[in-house]
């Protein structure tokens, strides 16, 4: 069965707001992404902010629970629940794997994996990882906090603490708590704005 949640006012930092849409209904993701395809087309670098949660399943049963896009504050945030949908959604399969847009995400490889695993492919991604070091870095690699905190706002310092290894195994449970809505808006929205 079909669900639709909108949030009109997340707070993802400061004054900004952000509209999220968490959805398994394919004609509300196919309106988002067709409002996305809209607004791309006249941008010069057609960026997506993109991340997935997994499913708590282990080994090669482990699923994505969530695919979570973003292409800025001036439009929804989609959060769609492809652990909850009945089939998949042609219009995201075909504008993931669209090479004109660009996908930008952290640590995105098993990302990528897990993708696959239900028959998705992006085309055209950047791993905002491997691309980009916090100057002062002492770790190997550093993390969507690390880099958001340093570019878009400080409040994105400690991201990954502001939900619990417990929340994080919970993609899958409806309805997902408002703690994992915020959250996994927010990382999508970093992720495009850096």
């Amino acid at each position: 069965m079909g669900f639709t949640r909108e949030f009109m006012e997340v707070q993802a930092h400061g004054n900004t707001k952000l509209h999220v849409i968490h959805t398994n209904d394919l004609h509300k993701a196919a309106t988002t992404i067709e409002q996305y395809e809209r607004h791309l087309e006249f941008e010069r670098h057609k960026i997506v902010g993109v991340d997935v949660e997994y499913t708590n399943d282990v080994g090669e049963d482990q699923k994505p629970a969530l695919v979570q896009l973003s292409v800025g504050k001036d439009h929804p945030v989609l959060l769609f629940q492809l652990s909850a949908a009945d089939k998949n959604c042609t219009r995201l399969d075909n504008f993931l794997a669209d090479p004109r847009y660009m996908f930008a995400g952290f640590s995105i490889d098993g990302d990528i994996e897990m993708l696959g695993r239900v028959g998705l492919e992006i085309a055209h991604f950047v791993d905002i990882q491997k691309e980009w070091r916090v100057p002062t870095a002492t770790k190997p690699l550093d993390s969507l906090g690390d880099v958001s905190c340093i570019i878009v706002h400080d409040y994105y310092n400690d991201m990954k603490k502001k939900v619990t290894n417990a929340e994080h195994k919970r993609w899958t449970c409806m309805p997902l708590s408002m703690r994992h809505i915020e959250y996994v808006a927010k990382d999508a929205y970093a992720a495009y704005e850096i």
